[in-house]
């Protein structure tokens, strides 16, 4: 044990932690992260329609989520390039890398005219499309940084520094408009399509039992508990969790049965206090300790913790590089999703339709209106009091050790 840790903590750790700030992944973070108020807004709109189900003449507030969610590939494909040029330093051109993105990635979806009219497959500027957004920006975010040091112009020109900026980027948004043109329009190739079908056996693995297991226990459990941003994989459980729920809207509206449960609105009723399902251990450190130190840290994570805010409790108490804590939430990672998608698979509890964001609330709140079902807050419940089994022992274990240590250092300082 000792051998694995010091070599997660030398050298696994430092690595996941540097893939965390490569350009290119915290890019696709930051552009994520970035369309989060506008995904939330999409949730008002299931909130709304939860009220319109038991009102009927309630008014309908699904352009809420059409002109937000619906959008979301559109504005991926502005946001990648642009965060992207901010990570290479170079923001005087950052805009224009943006608009570059949105043009390549509207011919990339292959819209069709007729009659002076433009028809364009409205599920693919959603979440539909994200996958083909994400290749598309970081295409167009190569080329444009690629060219970044090329100037026409010395700097001590006289010309002002945003029509230098013009004449700079008319190379690099050309050669990405020649791209497009040459795959889309000359070649007839549905580059939208081929994108989407490459990628789509990672999408399927993710949304199997195997990859739902995996990359939560991965994402909310072990590489948490040793310090490494959850967000290293954010941009591929993105992909997978909001492709998802897009695809089970689409089946729900079309009359048919939703069947991807690798979505947020299951995911994150697992993460009932934050990663590693930790409000229990919560609950514990407040009222249950008798050492000193753990009760004033349980009083002070327990606020946070009801909101699905763990942080504090994380690198405080701490669970990481604690043996003692990390077992039960490696233990819990693991138990949690097996438990959730099983539920899911054989339909105890109704696999999500609609988008719902809000994870910061009451996981027992959440879980009703994620599901549309009060199965949901039953699943709730049931989490968090296996979790409760799971971490009561190492807790115990470790509330005894801290606080003999404590009682030896008072005994000490009396002495």
């Amino acid at each position: 044990m000792d051998q694995f840790m010091t070599w997660m903590t030398e050298r696994f750790a430092p690595r996941m932690n540097r893939l965390a700030r490569n350009a290119y992944v915290a890019a696709l973070q930051d552009a994520i992260l970035t369309t989060m108020p506008l995904i939330f807004i999409g949730t008002f709109a299931t909130i709304m329609d939860v009220v319109r189900e038991l009102v009927p003449s309630w008014p309908d507030f699904s352009a809420f989520n059409t002109y937000t969610f619906g959008l979301l590939s559109l504005f991926l494909a502005f946001l990648i390039p642009y965060s992207l040029m901010e990570k290479k330093k170079q923001k005087q051109t950052r805009r224009q890398a943006g608009l570059a993105g949105i043009a390549f990635f509207m011919m990339i979806i292959s819209p069709e005219f007729t009659d002076g009219n433009i028809v364009v497959k409205f599920s693919a500027l959603g979440a539909g499309g994200m996958i083909a957004a994400i290749v598309a920006g970081v295409f167009v975010g190569f080329v444009m940084s690629s060219f970044g040091k090329l100037h026409l112009f010395k700097e001590d020109s006289a010309l002002p520094d945003f029509v230098t900026v013009w004449f700079d980027t008319l190379i690099p948004i050309s050669l990405i408009i020649v791209v497009g043109w040459v795959l889309v329009t000359l070649m007839g190739w549905n580059i939208f399509d081929m994108i989407t079908n490459f990628f789509m056996p990672l999408v399927s693995l993710g949304e199997s039992f195997g990859g739902f297991v995996i990359l939560n226990f991965l994402s909310m459990a072990f590489l948490y508990s040793f310090g490494i941003s959850t967000w290293v994989l954010y941009p591929i459980l993105s992909v997978v969790a909001l492709s998802g729920i897009a695809a089970n809207m689409d089946a729900a509206a079309a009359g048919m049965a939703a069947v991807n449960i690798h979505v947020y609105e299951v995911t994150w009723i697992m993460t009932i206090g934050g990663g590693g399902a930790t409000f229990a251990l919560a609950i514990m450190l407040c009222f249950l300790s008798k050492s000193h130190r753990l009760k004033m840290m349980g009083k002070t994570v327990i606020g946070p913790s009801i909101f699905n805010i763990n942080e504090p409790l994380v690198y405080g108490t701490p669970i990481t590089f604690n043996p003692i804590l990390m077992i039960p939430m490696w233990i819990a990672g693991l138990v949690c999703p097996i438990i959730t998608w099983l539920t899911f698979y054989f339909g105890l509890v109704p696999i999500p339709t609609r988008v719902f964001e809000m994870w910061y609330l009451p996981k027992f709140i959440f879980a009703y209106f994620s599901t549309g079902s009060i199965r949901g807050t039953v699943l709730a419940v049931v989490l968090f009091a296996v979790s409760w089994l799971i971490y009561y022992p190492f807790f115990k274990v470790y509330d005894k050790q801290v606080y003999e240590e404590e009682q030896a250092a008072l005994k000490q300082e009396s002495e």
